[in-house]
């Protein structure tokens, strides 16, 4: 008589495998190199797009240079101070490489930060990028710091990695540290400090209570890249830039009907 088979075991489905099933999925999460020195170069250059406008036309070279490198590094200098860990400069050969790159780029080129405002598409572009590291950041930070820092109060620790977090994706605005608290003084929390902040906490709170969630940490990070990409480029008129164009198009196209 013939042995029954058994009849196969039915594999439980991922009801949330599309979120990973993705190019974007595949390209925030930076599976390969190229893709990492690609995004380390476009954060970096966006920073020091940022860093340039402040600099009077008397800074020395090596002020230049530094701030930067403290623009760009903030919070991976900063947290992993807290958690006991090796700064970012030291530990990431590559990321030093990006920054002088862009620093660069910046000193000799200085036409590039007003091709970033007058072009859409390549402002859209390299804020892709640079809010793709931010959550890199943001994420790997928040991660770290949950595994590093003991339950207290609760089952877990609760507010000590999304501050972490937080930090991790804007602490550059606040170094050197003579800044003080001048910049949130009169404007408040800027758009970078409070998506870091919402990024972060969504990501422990997820990655920590849905237990049954299949790579949570994994589909968190695609969240929360996407959340800081389009955020990003709300914050930065990305989405605005052709309207203005629209506009005086219709003007134009009026006053020609009018003669």
């Amino acid at each position: 008589m013939a042995r029954k088979v058994p009849p196969p075991v039915p594999q439980p489905q991922d009801p949330t495998a599309w979120i990973l099933e993705n190019g974007f999925a595949e390209f925030v999460l930076m599976h390969t190199n190229e893709i990492k020195y690609m995004v380390m170069l476009g954060y970096t250059y966006l920073h020091g797009c940022k860093v340039f406008k402040t600099f009077g036309p008397k800074a020395a070279l090596s002020y230049k240079f530094v701030s930067m490198i403290l623009a760009c590094t903030g919070g991976g200098i900063l947290v992993p101070i807290f958690i006991n860990g090796i700064p970012v400069p030291l530990a990431q050969d590559a990321y030093p490489i990006a920054i002088f790159s862009s620093f660069l780029i910046h000193l000799y080129f200085p036409i590039m930060r007003e091709v970033l405002e007058l072009s859409p598409v390549f402002k859209a572009a390299v804020v892709f990028l640079y809010e793709t590291m931010r959550a890199f950041v943001v994420t790997k930070f928040t991660g770290a710091a949950a595994t590093a820092i003991v339950a207290s109060e609760f089952s877990f620790p609760v507010f000590g990695p999304i501050f972490c977090g937080t930090i991790a994706g804007c602490g550059g605005a606040f170094l050197p540290l003579n800044k003080g608290l001048d910049p949130i003084k009169e404007t408040g929390l800027a758009p970078p400090m409070l998506s870091a902040f919402i990024g972060a906490t969504f990501f422990h709170l997820f990655t920590t209570l849905a237990t049954d969630v299949v790579y949570a940490q994994k589909k968190a990070k695609v969240l929360v890249a996407l959340f800081f990409i389009v955020y990003g480029w709300y914050s930065n008129g990305v989405f605005k830039s052709l309207l203005p164009a629209k506009k005086e198009a219709a003007t134009v196209d009026a006053v020609k009907k009018e003669k």
